[in-house]
């Protein structure tokens, strides 16, 4: 689930970490990109679910507004953890910003004991989050690629070309490889569109909210 839209402060800087690429000296360069790890995960979750607060599907998947950002908050910490290890975590470097990728060019092993911790973090709505699951199980390619779990970007710092950045310096990467996501609103997938992602046949969950497959060619 990406989007173009948290952080309650700045990311941790230390390892482990790939150094920064580029700066922002007075807006005229590119933002600095890091890669995270473990140590950044729980400002990573908590950064993809304060910029995802206004989807519908958010709002569909949780609809208690008083327990919607804890319980998203833990249920993006499941997949954050497991990018730490099986994936790749890019921040923009003081924290507004975040990309979470997993490689499928082998196949992807599940989160340990992902039944469980779903269930503990999404309580009485565990049967929605497991229909997303499985909807976008569906829909995902077989072909080796590179998947963009979560694009976000606090609300505060959006406009700013953070979230292009952060796909600039991942395709930089990719070594001619494909590379695919879920667009979760109308805004994010005109974004992808600019930087080659082809859309698919757009699919919804039971309430109407829409996300948009796509997939952007290897060369």
């Amino acid at each position: 689930m990406s989007t173009d839209p948290s952080s309650t402060g700045p990311l941790s800087t230390g390892p482990p970490g790939s150094p920064p690429v580029g700066h922002d000296a007075a807006g005229s360069a590119p933002p600095a990109v890091r890669r995270a790890g473990a140590g950044d995960a729980a400002l990573v979750a908590e950064l993809i679910a304060t910029a995802f607060a206004p989807l519908d599907a958010v709002g569909y998947l949780v609809p208690d507004p008083a327990h919607r950002h804890e319980i998203m908050t833990a249920d993006f910490r499941i997949m954050v953890d497991h990018a730490a290890e099986h994936g790749e975590i890019h921040v923009i470097d003081d924290g507004p910003a975040a990309a979470v990728w997993f490689p499928r060019t082998t196949p992807l092993p599940e989160p340990p004991a992902y039944d469980r911790r779903l269930a503990e973090a999404t309580g009485p709505w565990a049967d929605r989050f497991r229909a997303l699951d499985a909807l976008f199980d569906k829909h995902h390619p077989a072909e080796p690629h590179h998947h963009l779990a979560f694009l976000a970007v606090h609300p505060d710092r959006q406009g700013r070309g953070l979230g292009s950045a952060l796909l600039r310096h991942h395709h930089a990467r990719l070594a001619g490889l494909p590379a695919y996501l879920e667009a979760s609103s109308r805004r994010s997938r005109d974004l992808y569109l600019r930087h080659g992602y082809r859309p698919r046949e757009p699919f919804a969950l039971p309430d109407g909210s829409t996300f948009w497959p796509m997939w952007r060619p290897g060369t």
